[in-house]
């Protein structure tokens, strides 16, 4: 009887403290959305509480905009370590500026990473990453190529931005060695050698796993063509000194060299195809748990016509490149559902190049330069624009946890 009454008290105990906490959150965005004039000013995060408790109390806000609003100690924590980070928006630009002129070589643009702030709707620059070897190593316009820029690929895994695959000048793979951003800390670092160095390959993630397949070196090979490799990002191997790339089942034929592709990592498998855009195309998958690989589906390879992404890699969204039109696949019933948008919606999405899909909105890539963000939840689908830096032209979009910025005022 004791012991029960004993539980019982602790349970009364837990339900106290549950309801304080949920009241201290609940005074806390009832603060955010004073005026500043009523707000008095204090050394703690929440007067009266001790700041760990008051990180707790400020971490249930369900909107961290409103926390930004308030103070500049609460806009510190937001961007701390120690607070739960919310999402942002990073992309990998290349100076639109220095297009080369007709009958000119011209000088290739240059790489920037940077990271869209939603509370100051500003674009940052990352860290500079290690100089050895320099970023302006990796070509995008190149002389032999008048009309066709020279992929970059990246790819967003547990919670880092990983730069995988791209060619130098002479055309040979520029990249031995993935590069490692890690927003949490703001740094960058080396991963292992892939196993064979590789450009125009497909490249994506599954589970925490990067994953690179096909392409070819520095000339074609049948070895390259048909070779797949992965890289474990997940927690329990981030520490591990023997992290190495590890060679999987190679693929069945050579034909998805041609291009560099997006393998969309879906439900514990890769899809992925030879070509890009709306044109006839084959398609293959990868199960990552069997190490095996299968022939895809017509009727879902049908609606691959532009980019695909698939949310928290359960339910996969594509994006016509000629129409803009939005599709949702339906796989019990192995077909494509159109996603209705807002008037003049599809307009802004045509030349969709690559597209990325997280807490319910798409962010899309488009030929022209802009960067188009698809609110799927909405009925119909809500769009519009993310303004990007003047003489900057994006190649990829990727959604990761905030940088931590200690410098923020």
């Amino acid at each position: 009887m004791k012991k029960i009454k004993n539980i019982k008290i602790t349970q009364k105990e837990n339900e106290r403290e549950k309801k304080k906490l949920q009241l201290s959150g609940s005074m806390a965005a009832a603060a955010a959305e004073l005026p500043s004039t009523k707000r008095r000013k204090t050394d703690a995060l929440i007067e009266g509480l001790p700041d760990h408790i008051s990180e707790i109390c400020l971490s249930l806000v369900p909107r961290p905009s409103l926390l930004a609003a308030v103070c500049t100690r609460w806009r510190h924590l937001l961007y701390s370590p120690e607070f739960p980070p919310f999402s942002s928006l990073y992309a990998l630009f290349v100076d639109s500026s220095s297009d080369p002129a007709p009958g000119h070589g011209g000088v290739n643009p240059s790489i920037r990473f940077m990271c869209f702030d939603p509370f100051f709707s500003k674009w940052d620059p990352l860290p500079p990453p290690p100089p050895d070897p320099p970023l302006h190593r990796i070509v995008y316009r190149h002389p032999s190529f008048i009309s066709f820029n020279l992929p970059i690929q990246c790819v967003s895994v547990a919670g880092k931005l990983v730069l995988v695959a791209g060619s130098n000048q002479e055309l040979s793979p520029a990249i031995s060695h993935p590069l490692i951003f890690d927003p949490i800390s703001s740094t960058w670092t080396f991963g292992p050698p892939i196993g064979f160095p590789r450009r125009w390959c497909a490249t994506g993630a599954c589970g925490g796993v990067i994953y690179i397949a096909s392409g070819m070196g520095s000339q074609f090979s049948s070895t390259v063509a048909k070779s797949i490799e992965k890289l474990d990002l997940t927690d329990q191997n981030r520490n591990d000194r023997r992290l190495n790339w590890e060679k999987m089942r190679e693929m069945r034929d050579i034909r998805f060299s041609r291009e560099a592709i997006d393998a969309v990592g879906w439900r514990r498998k890769l899809l992925m195809v030879n070509v890009k855009g709306d044109a006839i195309k084959e398609g293959a998958i990868y199960d990552v748990v069997m190490d095996d690989w299968e022939s895809m589906p017509e009727e879902m390879l049908v609606g691959l016509r532009g980019p695909v992404a698939a949310m928290d890699e359960e339910t996969l969204y594509s994006v016509d490149e000629t129409k803009g039109t939005v599709r949702k696949y339906d796989e019990e019933k192995r077909d494509w559902r159109e996603v209705t948008v807002v008037e003049d919606g599809e307009e802004m999405l045509k030349g969709a190049q690559q597209v990325t899909a997280v807490a319910g909105k798409l962010c899309v890539v488009t030929v022209d330069g802009r960067i188009v963000v698809v609110d799927v939840v909405a009925e119909p689908a809500k769009i519009w624009t993310v303004e990007i830096p003047e003489g900057l032209e994006p190649v990829s979009v990727h959604v990761l946890p905030r940088m931590s910025r200690p410098d923020i005022s």
